[in-house]
């Protein structure tokens, strides 16, 4: 698991589609800190579909900055 602070900004740099997955989010809280964590769950075609692929722990100033960009691309 990843916890992530800060994201630097950058250029899309390819055009390629990936493959759809499900995911989940949550609140967490750990030793009085608080995240938002997102987990995802591979494609459909995966051998262990409920099984976590991959999961990061955004933290409040990391969140902020995910949802700006957000706000301004969409």
């Amino acid at each position: 698991m990843a916890v992530v602070k800060s994201f630097r900004v950058e250029p899309q740099n390819s055009r390629v589609g990936h493959t759809e997955c499900s995911g989940t989010i949550r609140a967490v809280e750990v030793a009085g800190e608080k995240y938002v964590q997102i987990d995802t769950y591979g494609s459909s075609d995966r051998e262990f579909q409920d099984k976590i692929s991959q999961s990061l722990r955004l933290t409040e100033a990391a969140f902020n900055q995910l949802k700006k960009l957000g706000e301004t691309h969409f």
